[in-house]
């Protein structure tokens, strides 16, 4: 999964080189769970393709419920004025009525016609025509939505573009605090631009503190740091002030846990193997920076397989308790206050 993200994001990259070289294809399909990636590019596209002084003339930009694909087919098969070439591009396409018969103009489509399927947290059939058709003459993105382990590294990897250094701790709190929605960084980490002092070049804990208004004291990620440790005092504490949080969600703190278990448990059945090689290592713990390695050394000791495997059965049923199921009348804090228990008299 990890090479799929990194594959995604080279190919934007790729993408966006040629489009600023002047280098279009025909038939550009941007699709997937996450829009970032697709967003950059139909910007790109947008921002390179038609020159100011030509865009009356030659740019179309529409949505999919505002038109038809007959309309659509009919911009996209006028030629250029005074212009190398016409840009047709759809947002929303995903909403657009008959999007399959887009197929035909793809077959016969102009050379001089750069067209833009723009589709938002949606994407094409894979077994129809239209995308089997734009795959053969243009360029598909499909941008997958990223996991919530995913998070922290890519953030880490979006700032070294910016040309900043993030604390691994930083970016963890950062993850915790935006969910998996990748624009949202991107407007997170602007905020916090203007705000760094002139010059700066390394973020820390106390930043993203400052500036994404998120303490680093009651979060998840010190939740499971203090569960780790079998820390119970620390440990209960959290789980209550952040059970009594206004943006309190129990199935996103259960799901941070289960990602969190289920690496000690593929770490512990590593270790029972004997001592792993640092590939073996890295594999077991994907998506968690070597910075925090020494925290999943000591857990691994306090949470054997067999804890581990009691843990993520008991993280099951929690999730279904705090999806609605038979929970009585317990409140979403509560129940994690009673799990965060549980967990540490296993």
């Amino acid at each position: 999964m990890e090479s799929r993200k990194a594959s995604v994001d080279s190919q934007c990259r790729e993408l966006i080189s040629d489009i600023r070289k002047g280098v279009f294809k025909p038939l550009y399909l941007l699709m997937g769970d996450e829009p970032y990636y697709p967003d950059l590019v139909c910007q790109a596209i947008i921002d390179n393709c038609i020159d100011e002084a030509s865009k009356d003339f030659n740019e179309v930009v529409c949505y999919g419920p505002d038109v038809t694909a007959e309309q659509v087919i009919s911009a996209a098969s006028q030629y250029p004025m005074m212009s190398e070439r016409v840009l047709v591009v759809v947002k929303e396409a995903q909403l657009l009525k008959n999007l399959e018969s887009l197929s035909a103009y793809c077959d016969n489509l102009l050379e001089s016609t750069v067209l833009v399927l723009l589709m938002h947290r949606a994407s094409a059939d894979k077994r129809k025509a239209l995308y089997k058709s734009i795959s053969k003459h243009g360029a598909v993105l499909d941008s997958p939505a990223l996991r919530d382990y995913e998070m922290s590294p890519w953030i880490s990897r979006y700032y070294e573009s910016r040309g900043l250094k993030i604390d691994p701790r930083a970016a963890a709190l950062l993850a915790e605090s935006v969910g998996t929605d990748l624009g949202t960084v991107v407007v997170e980490t602007d905020k916090l631009l203007k705000n760094l002092p002139e010059g700066a070049s390394a973020v820390g804990v106390e930043d993203i503190e400052k500036n994404v208004g998120v303490s680093r004291q009651f979060s998840i990620f010190e939740l499971t740091k203090e569960l780790s440790a079998a820390n119970r005092e620390k440990a209960l504490k959290i789980a209550a002030h952040l059970g009594n949080g206004a943006k309190f969600a129990m199935p996103m703190a259960v799901s941070a846990l289960y990602t969190h278990f289920n690496r000690i448990l593929r770490y512990g059945a590593l270790l029972q193997k004997g001592m792993p090689s640092p590939e073996e290592k890295a594999s077991a713990l994907a998506g968690v920076n070597p910075y925090f390695y020494r925290e999943y050394d000591q857990a691994v000791r306090n949470y054997p397989v067999a804890k581990a495997m009691a843990i993520i059965s008991l993280l099951c049923e929690y999730d279904y308790l705090g999806k609605g199921g038979d929970g009585g009348n317990v409140t979403p804090g509560e129940l994690l206050v009673e799990l965060t228990a549980k967990i540490l008299n296993i």
